[in-house]
């Protein structure tokens, strides 16, 4: 059912934000849709794959269950640690590769990454990367996006610096994740505790299925 639930939103997000894709270029399909689609996809067929199993009390469906849920929480294991182990490598590749996608905005073929800087820097109120400048590599000009005035008018990004936000995009959205961090962590810890308890039900069942075929036997 939470499978269900997931990909119901990815595929409600797709297709009512289709537009709003990634701000990366490097990863250009690894949009907020895109995960919660496959994340859901996922969940669905090892989800599937247990409850067949408990129900229909076959010990190979709960084996495979418990060995792909395994492999699922290490993997996860794996991730958050390397992230923790490589947050300023992290960090700086982000950013190059943001200031990259800068150059794609406005461009053919990138509504989805224009109007998702457009969003974030009217939400954010913040302006390039790193800066304001940033913007100035891509227009070749002392220029911004008019999303990021103060004012919107149209054109507004012609005028002068002092009708631009001055905040930086990248550290104003990190400071809002800090912020919210106690939820993703108490998210990440339920999630966690889910997969253990699926883990121990799984091997539990399947331990005892095959206590039950040696006895019979």
């Amino acid at each position: 059912m939470g499978g269900c639930g997931i990909l119901g939103v990815g595929i409600w997000l797709a297709v009512t934000q289709g537009s709003f894709a990634t701000l990366s270029s490097s990863f250009p399909s690894l949009s907020a849709a895109n995960l919660l689609i496959a994340t859901g996809t996922i969940v669905m067929i090892v989800g599937f794959l247990g409850c067949i199993g408990a129900i229909k009390e076959n010990k190979y469906l709960l084996l495979s269950f418990f060995i792909l849920l395994l492999i699922i929480f290490l993997l996860e294991l794996i991730v958050v640690t390397l992230f923790f182990i490589y947050t300023d490598k992290i960090d700086r590749y982000a950013q190059q590769d943001l200031k990259k996608g800068l150059h794609l905005y406005g461009t053919e073929g990138n509504i989805g990454l224009t109007n998702a800087w457009s969003i974030i820097q009217t939400d954010f109120r913040c302006c390039g990367v790193a800066n304001y400048t940033d913007w100035f590599e891509v227009y070749n000009t002392s220029r911004v996006p008019d999303s990021c005035c103060l004012e919107f008018s149209e054109n507004c990004g012609l005028h002068s610096p002092g009708t631009w936000w001055k905040a930086p995009c990248y550290e104003t959205v990190k400071i809002w994740l800090h912020e919210n961090l106690l939820a993703v962590g108490i998210f990440g810890l339920c999630t966690a505790l889910v997969q253990i308890l699926g883990l121990t039900f799984a091997m539990t069942m399947y331990c005892q299925m095959a206590k039950t075929d040696t006895y019979y036997a």
